[in-house]
């Protein structure tokens, strides 16, 4: 039986499109697997600057809670 030559030539088409679709597909993937490669460190440091802040935060308040008893005690001697 001979071929169909518009069959074949459509048949062609079609698995040129699902090629060049399938590339597209994976250079997006590997785009988008790059930048989260990226994006995992940067998260971590965020988390571990976030920590820092605390607890330096934590430092500052009890400081200022120091400082404001001193002030108070201060005061009532004065009188």
């Amino acid at each position: 039986m001979p071929e169909d030559p518009i069959a074949h030539h459509r048949l062609a088409a079609l698995s040129w499109r699902f090629e060049e679709a399938t590339e597209k597909n994976d250079r997006e993937f590997e785009i988008i697997k790059s930048d989260m490669t990226a994006v995992r460190p940067q998260a971590g440091n965020l988390g571990q600057k976030a920590d820092r802040l605390q607890a330096r935060l934590e430092d500052l308040g009890q400081r200022l809670n120091r400082n404001q008893a001193q002030i108070v005690k201060l005061l009532t001697g004065r009188r």
